[in-house]
Order: structure tokens, then C-alpha cells, then sequence
């Protein structure tokens, strides 16, 4: 099992001194959906929800919450983000919208924290922007599908 890095030797939490890794290219990404009632979902594909535009303003949203991931997670490293892309699908067999996020960057530590908030943060608009359709909307399978870049290499989830 991998060491922890984000404890001291004394067990104190601190951020990660990555100043001698090597600067290179890394991307990751990260998925999950937010399942509702298909009548729910048809105001999203029918773009008839009362606050507008779903899908657009959630990718807004994961964009803008991939940007601040180091103001909401306390130990990661602001980072030069080189670029964000979200991918909402609606899905009629979930039913619902299944979101992935891409965030690529050159630099001397990972994005996969990034990439996670992106579509954490797109979920939540998701359902922030149904709630009144539906109360019971749910989210969930947020992980990390793809790492690549650093000393650890590429990583790929199962499918």
C-alpha cells in the first residue's frame, strides 16, 4: 500500500513539497451521474426547466469549480489549468445525466482532484437547477477513470 503523503512524520497534516518532481504533462479524468425520474430528465433534453439551460450552466459550473479546487480542498496545489472540458449526456436508461470531466495541465503535480470537483460541482448544479422539478434526484459514481503523467505514471480504471 502507498505511503501517505500528506502526513508529517509526526502524523501532522501538510501540503506535499513537490518542487523536486519534474515538470510534465498530465491529464485526468473523472466521471458520474445524477439519476432522476425520466419526466425530470425530459425537462432537461426539452430545455423547458424553469432556470434555463441545465446542461450549459452545469459545464459552467464544473469549469468554474475545477479552476477553484485548491480554495475547497485545503492541501491541493493551486495549479495553471491548461484546460477543462465537460461532457453532460443525458441518459434515458440511468435515467439521467452522466458527466465526465477532462483537465489537462503542464506542471509538477496531478489534476485528478480537479477533475473530481469538476463533476462533483457540474452534479450539484444539475440538481440545484431540478431541485423543484424533483426531490428525490440522486448522485453518485464519481471516481477518477483515467491518470496520466508524473512519476506513477497512467492509470485506468475498470469498466
Amino acid at each position: 500500500m502507498a505511503e501517505l503523503t500528506h502526513f508529517d512524520a509526526a502524523g501532522q497534516a501538510h501540503m506535499v513539497d513537490v518542487s523536486d518532481k519534474p515538470v510534465t504533462d498530465r491529464v485526468a479524468v473523472a466521471e458520474g451521474w445524477v439519476r432522476m425520474r425520466p419526466e425530470t430528465l425530459a425537462l432537461v433534453t426539452a430545455g423547458t426547466a424553469k432556470k434555463g439551460d441545465v446542461l450549459g450552466i452545469a459545464r459552467l459550473a464544473g469549469i468554474m469549480g475545477a479552476k477553484k479546487t485548491a480554495e475547497l480542498i485545503p492541501l491541493c496545489h493551486p495549479l495553471a489549468i491548461t484546460k477543462v472540458t465537460l461532457d453532460l449526456v443525458p441518459d434515458a436508461d440511468l435515467p439521467g445525466v452522466r458527466i465526465t470531466a477532462t483537465v489537462k495541465t503542464t506542471g509538477q503535480t496531478g489534476v485528478e482532484m480537479e477533475a473530481l470537483t469538476a463533476v462533483s460541482v457540474a452534479a450539484l448544479t444539475v440538481h440545484d437547477m431540478l431541485k423543484a422539478a424533483e426531490k428525490t434526484i440522486e448522485i453518485g459514481g464519481i471516481r477518477v477513470v483515467l491518470k496520466d503523467g508524473g512519476k506513477s505514471g497512467r492509470f485506468e480504471a475498470a469498466q
